[in-house]
């Protein structure tokens, strides 16, 4: 059933991993998501060495979004010196977006510009 040996496979050992989340300071995970979320658009806008291999605006446009939702929402709760780099990367790919975009979207329709208010060059 298992295969060759009678040994199951492994289990993940969720109380291990909730120990180390447990560890980790919301603000490192709050952060860590929103570098997860610009790498994963930047991706999205064809800026990975691949470039146009993975380029799709419209999953850039949900990425960016939710990446701008996230700073709006956890901006009380993390601080200038975390948000600031963000922010002036959230920006950096709202500006990709609008130059990728062969018709751009009227300012303050952009992706997460209903959170960031419109982004000009």
């Amino acid at each position: 059933m298992w295969g060759m040996s009678d040994t199951p496979p492994e289990s993940p050992d969720f109380d291990a991993m909730t120990r180390d989340i447990a560890e980790v300071p919301a603000v490192e995970v709050i952060v860590t998501v929103a570098v997860n979320l610009m790498s994963a658009a930047a991706v999205k806008l064809g800026l990975s060495e691949e470039g146009e291999k993975y380029k799709d605006l419209d999953e850039a446009r949900k990425l960016i979004t939710g990446l701008a939702g996230l700073l709006d929402a956890s901006a009380t709760e993390i601080s200038s010196f975390h948000a600031a780099p963000l922010r002036d990367g959230l920006k950096s790919l709202q500006l990709a977006f609008r130059e990728a975009s062969l018709v751009p979207d009227e300012p303050g329709q952009g992706p997460g510009e209903k959170y960031t208010g419109p982004v000009y060059g």
